[in-house]
């Protein structure tokens, strides 16, 4: 079976993001159920991330931490916008991809 880049991406990597940057928003002292909303995801989702029941097949460095802690402030501050949120997603896949985005959306 021929595993596609994008599998790796939607089973490991958006979720590992996702519990990331949950988290991240939590310690800034936004509510789960607002972080939900901010990640389009379920409350039951966020309680899943923090309790590390989701998300958690892949950890990241403390350079890409970084990043999803000033998205996640970014985030909290109403900088980010539903597709600016996507594309900070996508440009993070694309750092953590070594510069290489498979996302159709990124290359236009």
């Amino acid at each position: 079976m021929v595993k596609v880049p994008c599998q790796d991406i939607v089973m490991n990597i958006i979720p590992a993001i996702q519990a990331s940057l949950a988290s991240e928003l939590v310690n800034l002292g936004v509510s789960q159920v607002q972080a939900a909303k901010y990640l389009s995801v379920a409350p039951s989702a966020i309680s899943q991330y923090l309790s590390g029941k989701r998300g958690y097949r892949i950890f990241f460095d403390d350079d890409i931490n970084e990043i999803i802690r000033d998205i996640a402030k970014e985030i909290q501050a109403g900088k980010l916008d539903e597709d600016a949120l996507e594309h900070k997603f996508c440009e993070l896949c694309g750092v953590l991809r070594g510069g290489n985005s498979c996302c159709l959306s990124c290359k236009e």
